[in-house]
């Protein structure tokens, strides 16, 4: 048995003050206030100093960190994220791979989640794409999937990654999509769809909400909308998304309010409400990366492709919870709910992570007040980095 004191416990729905966690195994046995919960005599005792406790982040948007792709290094990238309190990470494939190239992903990424190391932390893939609108997103010279949607095509990537994959993006006016959505369904019946990279009606994505559409891949970047009669605004993705009180708004969190301006993430919040945000780091994992335009170079968590558009960041869940609250003025255990619980729940995944809660993996962050992380708890293991 771990014993954690003298935390601030970050809960659902509030904070304990002077809490106390006890882990036995992977799992989170009680939880509670000094005095409420009995320590055994023989427990380990871990002080975490006065720091805020939280539920491990949960980044479900990522293509790599730290230099690396999660294609290509998925180890060495989890590892990354996990010494920055990203407990669940789901690697995201991206459309500029081609079906070889996602089958031997796949293939890779797997192995690591079987690993005894920092892979653990790997929970299923995010597929942000193949099929999205060529127009939007970063890139678009190397997408690889611009042709007929066929079964011919797709069947083998849907298949091998099978109920791995916890989302799907795709855009929804792309011709023979609904015949994608259709099979990747009948192979992962839990699996969740997104519109992304689009430039989508309201109407054309409520057509494939029968099929478990309920998110929008990071709201307010890489979205177009129809135009209107005599140059008025049409409504597209980020427009069907606010209607609509079952989607979530994925959001990308930059220092600079880059990829979404600070009014817009205001008026997301306001919207949506803190339940249906979720924060996403989006990170690119580049080497090295292209030259920033003129007025940006001074950005240090953003990225860019070869023609200097927005490509992905630099992000960990860590600094976005730190700008959510910069540009929101939101608080600690609100940022947390945006930064775990929400993005768990949105893929199907809260009863076992997201939130501390007893019987759940004990997958926990210790902060400070400004994120700045001290400690990370892996499945009940703390973490030696």
């Amino acid at each position: 048995m771990i014993c954690i004191e003298n935390a601030k416990v970050v809960l659902e729905n509030g904070i304990l003050w002077d809490g106390i966690i006890l882990v036995e195994k992977d799992r989170i046995f009680a939880v509670g206030n000094r005095g409420e919960v009995e320590i055994p005599a023989n427990a380990q005792r871990i002080d975490a100093g006065g720091a805020y406790v939280g539920p491990g982040f949960v980044d479900i948007h990522a293509h790599g960190g730290g230099g690396n792709m999660f294609w290509q290094e998925p180890e060495l990238v989890a590892e990354h994220f996990l010494r920055r309190g990203t407990t669940s990470v789901f690697p995201t494939l991206y459309h500029s791979l081609d079906k070889q190239d996602f089958l031997t992903a796949i293939t890779n990424i797997k192995a690591a989640m079987a690993s005894d190391g920092a892979g653990k932390a790997i929970r299923g893939f995010y597929m942000e794409g193949p099929y999205m609108n060529p127009d939007f997103g970063a890139s678009r010279k190397f997408n690889k999937w611009l042709g007929e949607i066929s079964p011919e095509a797709y069947k083998e990537v849907v298949d091998e990654a099978g109920d791995l994959v916890k989302v799907w993006v795709v855009a929804p006016e792309r011709e023979g999509i609904e015949g994608f959505v259709q099979y990747a369904k009948s192979v992962n019946p839990n699996v969740v769809f997104s519109v992304g990279h689009s430039r989508a009606t309201p109407e054309q994505i409520r057509k494939l909400k029968k099929y478990g559409l309920n998110h929008q891949t990071h709201c307010m970047d890489a979205t177009g909308r129809v135009s209107a009669w005599l140059g008025t605004r049409g409504a597209g993705p980020d427009e069907a998304c606010f209607l609509d009180p079952d989607m979530y708004a994925e959001l990308i969190c930059d220092s600079g309010a880059v990829h979404v301006n600070a009014d817009l993430q205001r008026l997301i919040l306001r919207n949506k409400g803190i339940d249906k945000v979720v924060l996403i780091s989006d990170c690119s994992g580049r080497k090295v990366d292209n030259p920033a335009p003129e007025g940006l170079r001074h950005m240090t968590d953003l990225s860019f492709d070869d023609q200097g558009n927005l490509g992905g960041s630099r992000l960990s869940m860590d600094m976005a919870c730190r700008n959510i609250m910069t540009h929101t003025n939101c608080g600690i255990a609100q940022a947390f709910l945006m930064a775990s619980r929400n993005p768990a729940r949105s893929v199907g995944m809260d009863d076992e992570i997201g939130t501390i809660e007893v019987g759940k993996r004990a997958d926990l962050v210790f902060v400070d007040d400004m994120f700045h992380v001290q400690e990370v708890m892996l499945a009940g293991i703390l973490q030696q980095f």
